[in-house]
């Protein structure tokens, strides 16, 4: 990534739906340019221009983040997860759980369901403690690039 990348990602933390003939001119290329270098951006995974919501604002969601111990190979638990459409994050970590998992269920009795049926069914779950969402305080996705 060089400077013109940064700034392209700067602009795009700004409005994610910047069109190319605005996008080009603010990084110091014409549009194409800026076309072409977003794409190689999105190819290399390096960056997902994806519409974001706040499922605890779109009404009659259950969200919760699980602290997960895992017995074994937590990179397995971790992809059995990942194959879960109420999994929207997962992190492998060190210290007193060994995974983190952010789950948005349809309303609390569908979180139960999945902890309890879902995520303790999975091979090398030793223990989970989940933490509620009452509210999202703080969601954002803009940092410092370089």
């Amino acid at each position: 990534m060089d400077d013109i990348d940064r700034a392209i990602l700067r602009e795009l933390q700004t409005d994610g739906r910047v069109p190319y003939a605005d996008l080009g001119p603010k990084v110091g290329l014409s549009p194409s340019a800026a076309r072409q270098r977003l794409q190689r951006l999105i190819d290399t995974k390096v960056v997902q221009v994806v519409g974001v919501t706040d499922p605890m604002a779109m009404g009659g969601q259950a969200m919760a983040l699980l602290g997960i111990t895992v017995h074994g190979d937590a990179r397995a638990v971790a992809d059995a997860l990942g194959h879960r459409e109420e999994v929207v994050y997962s992190v492998l970590t060190s210290g007193g759980f060994d995974l983190f998992a952010e789950v948005v269920c349809r309303q609390p009795r569908d979180l139960l369901d999945f902890i309890n049926d879902v995520v303790r069914a999975i091979d090398g779950v030793e223990r989970i403690q989940a933490f509620p969402y009452f509210g999202i305080h703080t969601h954002r996705f803009a940092w410092d690039v370089g």
